[in-house]
């Protein structure tokens, strides 16, 4: 239920993503109120089927311009996940009718998706005038007083709008709210009916934040030490905890806690600043100190929970709420900025990162996701630019290089990778010791640039620390099968990558160019034709198997693949082959030893 490390997608832990490589061969679960119900109505259904409730299309589009259009419009907005426009559209459509019902709930949904509180408040106030028991409205209207500090007004709302008896969301806002109250006692005790041990983490977690804010120093260690050892590998449980124990003066086990977590997850800037915190003797404050900042936690782990399980829509709401409460919590901020990159919203999620602190330990990593986005989005120069800049403020993040070496390496830009990833292999290397995908990546690097011996070091160093990666076995497999070297081993790394990845359409490919290369021509169309179905827009797949299909003597279909491959639009120096093979075909006077050269990208896929 809470955040972990990893706040993005990648093994880096919201410290970098790898960019974009050029293509080449290479609810909340029980708990979550009813959220999810109000959500589905608001925006899930279908753009035309909400369309036609009550409206005809009108155009054009424009905001302001038509009431029926606005509507439409925002309905569309809705389906997409585009919260800035649903809000826009449905404010505007809201202006033309007022009083429509079922329009103030679309509104207020996508008013508070959007984290337009003031909007979403005054619209949740209509709401509950119609339907007090509005579980979403309620929320909204307590987390407002929560905010202002109205800790009796905010547990009425929480109370009123449960969706069930025990619901976790309402239980645990309401014990802090007993806390803004002074009641700690309450509180602790409200917080402990949560006796299903699904919650057993979250409970004692909570329970540990609300004895520590009252002082209760026993109670706050056995707590938040019970959450911890439950699981050590989540950042928000060693991080409290952590700081806990530093203020209490064990700064020694404070560090132990870190340097674990450490090993677990290396080098993330919320731990490595705190390392440096206490080794410098300076205090860390708790990560909760006030009753608001509690609520806000509650809501920020309910909403990192819901977006690693796909319930995006709740989770941004959490988020956006949490952020109400606590607007400086960089990793609720990272967290809401990553579910709109997965969702697509890639301008809306380079908003959300700039709103991380220019002085918070998370900034560089904010920063180096709004590089990557630029990159998703075709801004090549502009993502160049902001990634070189970072690396020029930071020389030493090792994050920061990845990433700028993933994006010189998408764009073929070979000796300044091998460079880039050179110096984040001896950054690591200074601390601990750099991971796989360096090695891997760079090994890429010198491959393309024809530097194999280098290339092959690499490769197996990133098989040493990942021995069953499939990446790395094929991409090593091939290459020796091409250049028929270790033809044993190479064959059993791609049969286990095949294994290992049997969906991989790439993978499966490099198995049946094996195949075609040493003249296994049967085997070679059967793995081929297996790689197509997963793979079936692939260029140079397709190129493949049309060779695949000659050598077997299925001609006709090998000239159909070809033109596929060609229509799919293949590497310049693959399409000038491939055009001659339409022209001419293959010489069937080769043997098969010297059979077809590979492309001059090889069927080894590099995973970008």
């Amino acid at each position: 239920m809470f955040c972990s490390g990893k706040l993005g997608r990648t093994a880096v832990a919201a410290c970098a993503k790898a960019a974009p490589a050029a293509r080449s061969r290479r609810r909340v679960g029980a708990f979550a109120l009813a959220v999810a119900v109000l959500l589905a109505p608001a925006l899930f259904e279908s753009a035309d089927a909400r369309a036609r409730e009550n409206l005809a299309v009108a155009t054009p589009f424009e905001v302001g311009e038509s009431p029926a259009g606005n509507y439409l419009a925002a309905l569309v907005a809705g389906a997409e996940r585009d919260t800035v426009a649903a809000s826009t559209f449905f404010r505007e459509a809201l202006r033309f009718d007022p009083n429509n019902p079922k329009l103030i709930e679309r509104a207020f949904v996508a008013a508070v998706s959007n984290g337009e509180m003031p909007e979403a408040i005054s619209l949740a106030e209509r709401l509950v005038a119609r339907e007090p028991d509005n579980s979403l409205a309620q929320l909204v209207l307590g987390v407002d007083a929560v905010r202002r500090g109205k800790f009796a007004a905010a547990r009425a709302h929480f109370m009123r709008g449960a969706a069930q008896q025990r619901d976790v969301t309402a239980t645990l806002l309401t014990a802090w709210t007993y806390l803004g109250e002074g009641n700690q006692k309450k509180a602790l005790e409200l917080v402990d009916r949560l006796r299903d041990e699904n919650f057993g983490v979250f409970r004692n977690f909570h329970a540990g934040l609300i004895a520590s804010v009252a002082g209760n120093v026993p109670e706050a260690s056995r707590r938040l030490k019970t959450a911890y050892e439950a699981d050590k590998n989540t950042l928000r449980l060693a991080d409290a905890y952590a700081r806990f124990l530093a203020k209490q003066g064990d700064v020694a086990q404070a560090i132990a806690v870190y340097q674990a977590f450490d090993q677990v997850l290396p080098s993330h800037p919320a731990v490595l600043t705190a390392l440096a915190e206490l080794k410098a003797g300076r205090p860390l404050d708790y990560i909760v100190k006030t009753p608001e900042q509690g609520a806000a936690e509650v809501l920020y782990g309910l909403g990192a929970a819901g977006g690693r399980q796909g319930d995006e829509l709740a989770a941004m709401i959490y988020l956006r709420l949490s952020l109400y409460l606590q607007p400086n919590n960089a990793l609720a901020v990272i967290t809401l900025a990553d579910i709109y990159e997965r969702i697509k919203q890639n301008e809306q999620a380079i908003d959300v990162y700039a709103l991380v602190g220019d002085k918070d330990p998370m900034r560089v990593t904010a920063d180096i996701q709004t590089g990557l986005i630029l990159e998703t989005l075709g801004r090549t120069e502009d993502s160049a630019r902001v990634l070189k800049r970072i690396v020029s403020e930071n020389p030493g993040n090792a994050d920061a290089l990845s990433a700028l070496g993933n994006l010189q390496r998408a764009h073929k830009q070979y000796t300044d990778a091998i460079a880039t990833y050179t110096s984040a292999i001896d950054e690591v290397n200074k601390t601990g010791r750099a991971g796989w995908a360096l090695y891997y990546f760079r090994g890429i690097s010198y491959e393309r640039s024809k530097q194999w011996p280098q290339a092959e070091a690499d490769f197996r160093e990133a098989l040493k620390l990942a021995p069953d990666q499939p990446l790395i076995l094929n991409y090593l497999g091939y290459s020796w099968v091409d250049q028929g070297l270790n033809l044993d081993e190479a064959f059993a790394m791609l049969r286990r990558a095949v294994e290992l990845n049997p969906t991989d359409g790439y993978i499966v490919d490099s198995l049946g160019w094996a195949h075609y290369k040493l003249g296994h021509y049967d085997e070679a169309v059967k793995e081929l034709e297996r790689a197509i179905d997963l793979k079936p827009a692939d260029p140079v797949i397709n190129d493949h198997l049309g060779d695949a299909y000659w050598r077997v003597g299925r001609k006709l279909e090998a000239k159909f693949q070809w033109n596929h491959a060609r229509d799919l639009g293949p590497e310049p120096e693959d399409k000038e082959k491939i055009l001659r093979k339409i022209e001419n075909g293959l010489d069937d006077d080769l043997k098969p030893a010297a059979a077809e050269a590979a492309p001059a990208e090889p069927a080894a896929k590099d995973g970008g």
